[in-house]
């Protein structure tokens, strides 16, 4: 049987033209992070089974890709149990492998202690556009910083990213967990029952308002309970100052300092006066981390209809590792999703070097082909990038296979110099 020359199903060949585009936004990705303070790290791909399903994954925690035991650890006729044969995973997301990254090496890392972290993710999920089962992911992290600077840092640097990349009218939608919370125990839902009404919220902008109350119902939830919690929604989206809405309307079911920073990041964000996004306040947006426990934000673009990235805090993680709570807040860009909307507009990687082409007959060898390859290493000491190829017999296909890789100067090297 012939072996089979396509990807594994949600696996895809990156060919030359996305790679250039690719390596481009990582470029700009690190430089611009950089000067945010943000310093890079990298974590293995494989992580303890025990780590990834720690129940703070959400329904990534489903899609895990599960690594066997090796060698005499194996044992599959005589195992019971899922844990006698598996021992770790392909990491699902950077977050996971970044606290424990962080619990391992903190006596070595500043503090608060700035992450950049670029890599390969999987996950057992059902491809579609723009998702895939390996994808790249690009997170920033702030690890010991308990006020709101992190949440604001966090913004600006993922905005200015972005601007960078050429995206105007994005929009960063934010929100609070214990806002959500305080809205929850003010409709008068158990705080029991809190993940599985965040869960029908989070489909608000799917199934409307009428739908999340229908569910809501048919999840044995009260009239009296949905009516009390819509009708905020209602009203929210009636104010011109929400955030001042529900800090009068919520009262003592919400820490007022909560609000006092949640407002002093918006103020402060919103001071910066770009132009090219708009910072949105969303009571609707949830989140699906169980890990988040304050402030939450997600990348909401017009041209991809979806998120393209988001983010929040999680103080109670790394905690659970080592038994001590350390503030932390991320923010991750949807790096897939962003190259995805960039080949989509047809965008060429700006000021690249002059691409110049040789194309040597076949034939052209010994003190010809040494004087060829003399001269190509001249011109890439100048700056220029030189491709050296042989020339096909079907020159003008080769040459158009070229030009689509950014080559739009060829010289052409024949055995008779009377061609050249």
């Amino acid at each position: 049987m012939a072996l089979s020359k396509k990807p594994t199903t949600g696996m895809k060949d990156i060919l030359p033209e996305e790679m250039q585009i690719r390596d481009y936004v990582m470029s700009v990705i690190r430089e611009t992070y950089g000067k945010f303070g943000f310093t890079s790290i990298e974590t293995p791909c494989v992580e303890n089974i025990a780590n990834l399903s720690s129940k703070q994954g959400g329904d990534n925690e489903k899609l895990i890709f599960k690594i066997l035991k090796r060698g005499e650890k194996l044992n599959v006729e005589a195992a019971t149990t899922e844990a006698e044969v598996v021992d770790s995973g392909l990491r699902y997301d950077l977050t996971v492998p970044l606290v424990r990254f962080y619990s391992n090496n903190a006596a070595q890392l500043p503090s608060p202690f700035k992450a950049l972290q670029m890599g390969n993710v999987w996950r057992a999920d059902r491809p579609q556009r723009g998702r895939y089962r390996q994808f790249m992911q690009c997170d920033i992290d702030i690890l010991g910083e308990p006020s709101n600077l992190a949440e604001i840092e966090l913004i600006l640097a993922t905005t200015t990213t972005l601007t960078k990349l050429g995206f105007r009218n994005f929009q960063i939608r934010i929100n609070d967990r214990r806002i959500l919370k305080a809205m929850a125990a003010y409709a008068g839902f158990a705080e029991n029952a809190y993940d599985s009404v965040f869960i029908t919220l989070d489909k608000m902008d799917k199934i409307g308002m009428d739908g999340v109350k229908e569910e809501l119902l048919a999840n044995g939830y009260s009239g009296e309970q949905c009516d009390r919690y819509l009708e905020l929604f209602a009203a929210i989206g009636k104010e011109s100052d929400a955030v001042a809405y529900l800090r009068e309307k919520l009262g003592d079911y919400l820490d007022a300092e909560v609000m006092d920073s949640f407002q002093e990041i918006m103020e402060s964000v919103r001071a910066t006066k770009a132009d090219s996004f708009e910072l949105v306040f969303d009571p609707t947006l949830v989140r699906g981390m169980s890990y988040y426990t304050g402030t939450i934000f997600e990348i909401a673009m017009p041209e991809f209809g979806g998120s393209c990235g988001g983010g929040g805090r999680y103080d109670k993680m790394v905690g659970k590792f080592t038994g001590n709570d350390v503030p932390a807040c991320g923010f991750s860009i949807g790096f897939e999703r962003i190259v995805l909307l960039l080949m989509e507009s047809g965008f060429k990687v700006p000021a690249r070097p002059k691409q110049v082409a040789y194309l040597i007959e076949r034939g052209v060898n010994g003190k010809e082909l040494c004087d060829i390859i003399a001269k190509a290493q001249d011109a890439r000491k100048e700056g220029t990038q030189v491709l050296v190829a042989r020339m096909n017999k079907n020159k003008k296909f080769q040459k158009e296979q070229l030009n689509k890789e950014g080559y739009e100067e060829f010289v052409e090297f024949y055995k008779n110099p009377l061609k050249n």
